[in-house]
């Protein structure tokens, strides 16, 4: 992989173990900052641990040769993940992952420097403390979420209340507070608090790492770098940008060069959560009355709605969705408003459409609306009975695709000034850039 900035050497080996949470919206992050890293310092090795099923589907993706894998059993067997829910998974990560992980690091060679564990495996900070391997504390999600649930697990009234009945939690403002009443509420209980239990052992990291660019929170870095006594970092966005020249053998590039200029809709609900069949019914019905071009990754429904879409339409299971947002033709997203997807499309520079489904979601799609206004929200009621008709989904692409509207103007213009922060973020004199030299400058000399 060519290194797009000046490589840092030093004489001293660093070996960085890195352990993501088990699921897409993790991995990816985190094997983006280890490519950063790496790119910052040949003379760092890293080992990036998997589950065996995820070295299956990730083991011949291009990576460098300081990167390698190791692997440990998966949490669950493959055959019956399917009939597993996300809160059971969520516990059996954090239950059953840390004895296998632990004999992993007896067999590594050469010995350990330093560990990069994401928060939500819920034992990673422990394990190091434990070793006296410093780690450091990787968060996939906004760092505005992330100071909602410190300081909601932080605020001592908020362990024995129900949420709706807190007032005030210090370090929260009320519309915050609003937006956390609004994730508890849509998420299962169970799942909230193991997802606390993981915040809960932040304080005893000896880094923290945020995937999100400084200018994009700058109040809540700030917020968190006072809260906490040891560095945070923030080195996104990690998202594969090393990597974006077009791969003009994919059928998919070829049809994007050949539509006009911000005239294609690209649309993504993720990878984990999907919608009900109906509601992808109105969306697809509405796109076809649109008369929009889109482009939809659609996953297990691709193969149906594939034959049934316009020569307008193109529908696909999977697509190098940077290379997509980046790309002169794609004029906006419709997205979960998953981190990874919103950091993206802030790099793109392209206004959004939003359908938030689960957990930090709903933080982001506010941020999106409210802060920093640069998308419409498709979805305005929660729950299964409130589906989004065909013409709202019709009035809305058209909307959000109009390139003449001023609202529409004002909207591209606050997101390519987004975009512009983003892409000074990653140059040399970056803000992200000087953060990852420090990481690394820190770990290497074992502060």
């Amino acid at each position: 992989m060519a290194n797009p900035f000046n490589l840092e050497s030093t004489a001293t080996a660093c070996h960085i173990v890195a352990m993501p949470y088990p699921s897409r919206g993790h991995i990816n992050p985190m094997m983006n900052l280890c490519k950063l890293l790496v790119s910052r310092n040949l003379n760092l090795l890293i080992t990036f641990v998997v589950t065996e099923e995820w070295h299956g589907y990730i083991s011949s993706d291009p990576k460098p040769e300081t990167i390698r894998f190791a692997t440990v059993h998966n949490v669950i067997p493959s055959e019956h993940l399917k009939a597993v829910d996300i809160t059971a998974f969520y516990e059996a990560v954090m239950r059953t992952m840390e004895a296998p992980f632990e004999l992993l690091l007896d067999r590594l060679d050469p010995p350990v420097t330093a560990m990069i564990g994401d928060i939500e495996l819920g034992w990673a900070i422990d394990l190091g403390n434990r070793r006296n391997i410093p780690v450091a504390a990787f968060w996939t999600m906004s760092a505005t979420f992330f100071s909602m649930l410190c300081h909601f697990h932080l605020c001592p009234q908020a362990q024995n209340l129900p949420i709706d009945l807190i007032d005030q939690i210090p370090g929260i403002s009320s519309s915050n507070i609003t937006e956390l009443q609004t994730v508890f509420r849509r998420n299962d209980l169970k799942f909230m608090q193991l997802s606390l239990e993981c915040i809960s052992k932040v304080p005893k990291a000896q880094y923290l790492l945020f995937t999100s660019v400084y200018e994009l929170e700058p109040q809540e870095m700030e917020t968190l770098r006072a809260t906490f006594q040891f560095p945070v970092y923030s080195i996104g966005p990690a998202i594969p940008y090393l990597e974006l020249q077009p791969n003009y053998t994919l059928e998919y590039q070829k049809w994007l060069d050949s539509q006009p200029e911000a005239s294609v809709l690209y649309i993504s609900l993720g990878s984990f959560l999907s919608v009900s069949k109906n509601q992808m019914d109105e969306i697809f019905s509405g796109l076809q009355d649109s008369g929009v071009r889109y482009l939809w990754v659609a996953r297990g429904e691709a193969s149906g709605l594939k034959e049934i879409c316009s020569d307008k339409g193109l529908v696909l299971p999977w697509c190098d969705q940077l290379k997509v947002l980046c790309h002169s033709s794609v004029g906006a997203f419709w997205t979960h408003c998953g981190w990874n997807s919103t950091l993206e499309a802030l790099f793109a520079g392209v206004p959004l459409l939003t359908f938030p489904l689960f957990f930090d979601q709903d933080p982001n799609n506010k941020k999106i609306l409210e802060e920093w206004k640069i998308g419409w929200k498709v979805q305005s009621k929660m729950g299964e009975e409130s589906l989004v008709k065909r013409e709202e989904v019709a009035q809305l692409v058209k909307k959000v695709m109009d390139l003449e509207s001023k609202e529409s103007k004002e909207m591209r213009t606050r997101a390519r000034k987004l975009s512009d922060a983003c892409q000074l973020a990653i140059t040399e004199n970056g803000s992200s850039v000087k953060n990852l030299d420090a990481f690394i400058r820190n770990i290497l000399q074992g502060n």
